[in-house]
């Protein structure tokens, strides 16, 4: 089918005037600058095992929700659901669970409950199997974001893995993965680990973090430049592990942002978001400010408390 040419005129006329819908904010500047959740957009994350890639994702996933009432479907084959929703929780109310009263955890599984959906890891799926059923979920719940996390924890479709082999099979996953997300309006983050070859490669001599594992780059996921492609945005998560103060620090470099017209745009090459970890891993910060926004049931009775 053409695209007719009035809808293309539109388009060109909304770039124009500044009427591009505008992916959504946190609400920190320095962090909204590079990094906007976006409908129907397809969003790859890769980062080096074991440097917090679910974490820093799942705590962007609860931030989101919180300021915008977002809804979201985890597919999380190497985390329990209940670790999940503990995490969720704890991101929320920025304190541990063992801190919190039988009631107040309670209280907040209502709000997870509502805000997420967690598809159980006790069978084996491929990509497409896994979006089928994502598909059956979205008749019934409307979620708005999916989280894939990691993609190598799918196996393989072996009728299409035959049909095209296996350069191209990543090809044709990533793009019914793009279809996916325009066609039912859903945003996907696929997290996905980087090559080996990349955790050789450590900073110069000459660097602060000499020795440490530089972070990966965009063509370094598993599988190739392929995914960067295909992704309409590509994220780098990093964490200096051995390092003896900074391993709590979560790097965000934004490699790719296609359309800029709707907000983000890539970091530079040595000035990623950093966000810090606080004690307790129920938080974090940037240049010492909260970035969990305030609940919209947290701000009323504030509010009321005023008057």
């Amino acid at each position: 089918m053409i695209e007719p040419v009035d809808d293309l005129l539109d388009k060109l006329m909304d770039v124009k005037y500044n009427r591009i819908p505008q992916g959504l904010k946190l609400g920190v500047p320095e962090i909204d600058e590079y990094i906007r959740w976006k409908r129907s957009s397809f969003d790859v994350v890769v980062g080096h095992a074991n440097t917090g890639k679910t974490t820093t994702i799942m705590f962007l996933m609860t931030a989101y929700a919180v300021k915008h009432n977002l809804k979201w479907l985890v597919f999380s084959s190497e985390n329990t659901p209940y670790s999940i929703a503990r995490k969720v929780i704890e991101f929320k109310t920025g304190k541990p669970i063992q801190k919190m009263t039988d009631g107040e955890i309670s209280e907040q599984m209502v709000w997870v409950n509502n805000h997420f959906k967690i598809i159980k890891a006790d069978k084996l799926y491929n990509a497409r199997s896994l979006m089928k059923e994502a598909v059956e979920i979205k008749k019934d719940w409307n979620y708005d974001g999916m989280l894939i996390d990691p993609y190598n924890s799918l196996t393989k479709d072996k009728e299409l893995l035959r049909s095209v082999g296996g350069h191209e099979y990543d090809y044709q996953i990533a793009s019914e993965m793009r279809l996916f997300c325009d066609k039912f309006d859903v945003s996907i983050w696929l997290n996905a680990h980087a090559v080996t070859e990349s955790l050789r490669r450590v900073y110069p001599s000459t660097h602060e973090y000499a020795g440490l594992p530089m972070p990966p780059n965009m063509a370094d996921v598993e599988g190739g430049g392929k995914w960067g492609n295909r992704a309409n945005q590509v994220y780098t998560v990093h964490r200096m592990t051995q390092h003896p103060t900074d391993w709590m620090l979560s790097e965000i470099h934004v490699r790719k942002v296609k359309e800029t017209e709707s907000g983000g745009r890539p970091t530079s090459i040595d000035s990623p978001v950093v966000l810090r970890m606080m004690p307790g891993a129920c938080s974090f910060t940037y240049a010492g400010l909260d970035v969990m926004p305030q609940s919209e049931e947290t701000t009323k009775t504030t509010n009321n408390q005023l008057f």
